[in-house]
């Protein structure tokens, strides 16, 4: 279903639309739908560069300054009060997304940068 539904009938073609003829790679986390084999031999035929699960960093959230900095931030500021709905949550969020400001953005930049010397794919 992961495959079918998201890979093919979302992620490929909005890939082949955004990017045309330009070559990209795609990665994916450790969600057992991403690693399982299946999935991986379908992204390696289908995509022009799959970086294969055995070549993700050991831990890949830090390879993405969304998944442990922005998203705590967001969190943090969006839920000092409860919510009533998923609506109000999403506004919230929206609402924090608007206000980041450069100031909180810095620190999680330079952040990346060093991690990314530490972690570059050979060519």
């Amino acid at each position: 279903m992961y495959r079918r539904d998201i890979l093919e009938a979302v992620v490929l073609l909005w890939a082949k639309k955004h990017f045309g003829n330009v070559n990209w790679a795609f990665q994916q986390d450790f969600a057992p739908a991403h690693k399982a084999r299946k999935t991986q031999e379908w992204c390696k035929a289908d995509f022009p560069d799959m970086i294969s699960s055995a070549e993700w960093p050991p831990y890949s959230p830090d390879s993405n300054p969304m998944d442990y900095s922005v998203w705590s931030i967001l969190e943090c500021r969006a839920c000092t009060k409860p919510h009533k709905s998923l609506n109000s949550l999403n506004q919230s969020i929206w609402w924090e997304w608007d206000r980041l400001k450069v100031e909180d953005l810095r620190p999680i930049a330079e952040t990346f940068n060093k991690s990314l010397r530490c972690k570059r794919r050979p060519l």
